[in-house]
């Protein structure tokens, strides 16, 4: 492993992790520094959460990923989760990012995205990278990978 800074930010849902990681970005590609990976956004409907989306930060190529309406054997919590959309834009993201990005971003590593293993790999490949990262974390979750991640020493 290099010597590249990865950071990870955590917090409960709704705490301000996605917010905090784009004010980063903002500044990193205000630098000129080419920034790649996957963003979740929520599907909000009359002030609820509905689902989510998963963007490619890149190509901004969005899909829905988990949602209230999605019918799937892969439930977490109320949603259904779609890991076709999850692995198609946020997987194929990471790859991307890992081998032409200046910065590695990814948000989240959550309880849906884990529910993938091609995702779980991608994010091992990305963390390995001798590149920068920046990371959003579930709090409370302890799937092996977020638990895995915690324990790092360079992130």
């Amino acid at each position: 492993m290099g010597e590249a800074l990865k950071i990870g930010i955590t917090g409960l849902p709704g705490a301000g992790k996605t917010y905090c990681l784009l004010k980063v970005i903002e500044m990193l590609e205000g630098d000129g520094l080419k920034v790649g990976g996957m963003i979740t956004e929520p599907i909000v409907k009359r002030n609820r959460r509905e689902g989510f989306y998963v963007m490619d930060w890149a190509s901004k190529e969005k899909r829905v990923f988990a949602s209230r309406e999605i019918e799937s054997k892969t439930m977490v919590g109320r949603y259904g989760v779609d890991i076709s959309a999850l692995e198609e834009v946020g997987v194929h993201a990471l790859q991307s990012a890992t081998a032409n990005a200046d910065v590695i971003v990814i948000d989240e590593v959550g309880k849906m995205e884990v529910e993938s293993p091609n995702f779980v790999q991608a994010v091992k490949d990305a963390l390995d990278a001798d590149k920068p990262l920046l990371l959003t974390l579930h709090k409370k979750s302890r799937n092996p990978l977020l638990q895995d991640i915690r324990r790092r020493d360079d992130v």
